[in-house]
């Protein structure tokens, strides 16, 4: 993969680790950090050797959000930004729910405004004990940005959600955990081996295509009626099979051993 400055990659077949590296601003991210995080997800999501995407922050932070000299900008400009082109998804990293690959989130400190964005934007969250929460949006005078009002309800819940969104409080790890906000939480020192693990057990153990399939469905039929869900879940079940994975895990099943399934993406 081609340099960065802001962030660091690293490619450990089957995990890419995209860590954020600017630890002096609690990794708060520029528009250049923001384009360099996307040209990284693109690359591991073409990337044969990844299966599944983990990222998380250098220091003790994960993501401050929009660093303050740009959120500055931002709020000073005379004009409101453009509306989002009809073909692309609105707000910030809303091109992880989109990625074929799963996207876990090892955050190890504070995930504040978009850096809380970018943890909802993931599949998985896996968070270190010394981790804290705010959405603090709306004490920059600012409302819910970013597709918040979307996602939060639906792990949290209507009233949590409408809480912590107003107040703006933040939150621990384990506070984070019994909401439905984090998935699983581990010691500071455990939690990127803890994340890279589950990435290499998906691997041993699911094909990248049916995942790929499996998260295209769970995202689309969280907004659709139950008839429509069941008819597109039957198209997919029925075309994956016949499909090549099907057959090798039901002959690794009867033959006792780990199956081989195929991987997504090129393999220059």
């Amino acid at each position: 993969m081609s340099a960065y400055t802001d962030i660091e990659v690293r490619i450990d077949d089957p995990v890419a680790v995209i860590r954020l590296n600017r630890p002096a601003r609690l990794n708060a991210f520029t528009y250049h950090t923001l384009r360099e995080i996307r040209r990284a997800i693109d690359e591991a999501a073409e990337d044969q050797r990844v299966v599944g995407i983990v990222i998380t922050g250098a220091g003790r932070g994960f993501c401050a959000g929009l660093d303050a000299e740009v959120l500055a900008e931002v709020t000073a400009a005379s004009e409101a930004p453009a509306a989002t082109p009809e073909d692309q998804l609105p707000g910030i990293f809303s091109y992880l729910l989109e990625v074929p690959k799963p996207v876990i989130t090892a955050i190890n400190g504070v995930a504040a405004g978009g850096g809380l964005i970018l943890a909802l934007m993931s599949d998985l969250r896996f968070a270190s004990s010394a981790a804290s929460f705010t959405t603090v949006f709306l004490k920059r005078g600012l409302i819910a940005e970013h597709g918040s009002t979307w996602l939060l309800p639906r792990l949290v819940g209507l009233g949590p959600a409408l809480d912590l969104l107003w107040m703006s409080d933040r939150i621990s790890a384990e506070e984070a955990r019994e909401l439905g906000l984090v998935d699983r939480v581990f010691n500071p020192d455990e939690l990127l081996e803890e994340a890279c693990a589950y990435v290499r057990r998906l691997a041993a153990t699911s094909p990248p295509a049916a995942m790929a399939e499996t998260k295209r469905l769970v995202y689309r039929h969280v907004g659709c009626g139950f008839e429509t869900a069941l008819r597109e879940a039957e198209v997919s079940q029925n075309r994956f099979v016949q499909a090549p994975d099907a057959a090798e895990g039901a002959t690794a099943f009867i033959e006792k051993r780990a199956p081989q399934f195929q991987r997504i993406g090129n393999s220059d």
